[in-house]
């Protein structure tokens, strides 16, 4: 007799209804944030798009005040992406939203998608040397194993 799995519960939809890009600035995770908005435009899918402010760097340490400086990158970023969405706004037509989450990229990622309830989450490869030793965001996101990812290089 086999073991019966218990039965989880469906959306009942067809494709991701929520698709979470990681942001940064860095341009892979631009790269990321443009195929993640493809995705999303094809699936009829919600984008949301996140940024997560570091808590506490090195900068922080030494007095320098990194909240002004993080909330001045996810400006920056809302007024890019303000800017491709009207200069694409004919040819695409998608609902997305901007969120910014503090912590490490890896925390902030995992409770974006958990609270936004993503069906999958897109990020850009890591263009740090030292994600080797570490484990690159991706990877660990991958590692969780709780929704697709999609690493874009």
């Amino acid at each position: 007799m086999t073991e019966q799995q218990p039965h989880r519960f469906e959306r009942g939809t067809d494709g991701p209804k929520v698709i979470v890009a990681g942001l940064d600035g860095s341009d892979s995770s631009m790269r990321a944030a443009a195929y993640a908005a493809g995705l999303a435009r094809r699936q009829n899918a919600m984008l949301a798009l996140v940024y997560v402010q570091p808590v506490m760097t090195a900068g922080a340490a030494l007095g320098v005040p990194v909240s002004d400086a993080t909330g001045e990158v996810a400006e920056d970023l809302v007024s890019e992406i303000r800017a491709a969405t009207e200069r694409f706004s004919d040819a695409w037509d998608m609902r997305w939203e901007f969120h910014t989450f503090r912590g490490d990229p890896y925390s902030g990622l995992v409770t974006a998608a958990d609270e936004l309830k993503a069906d999958a989450v897109v990020v850009g490869a890591s263009e740090s040397a030292g994600h080797r030793f570490v484990g690159s965001v991706a990877v660990r996101l991958v590692k969780a194993g709780r929704w697709p990812v999609t690493v874009v290089p």
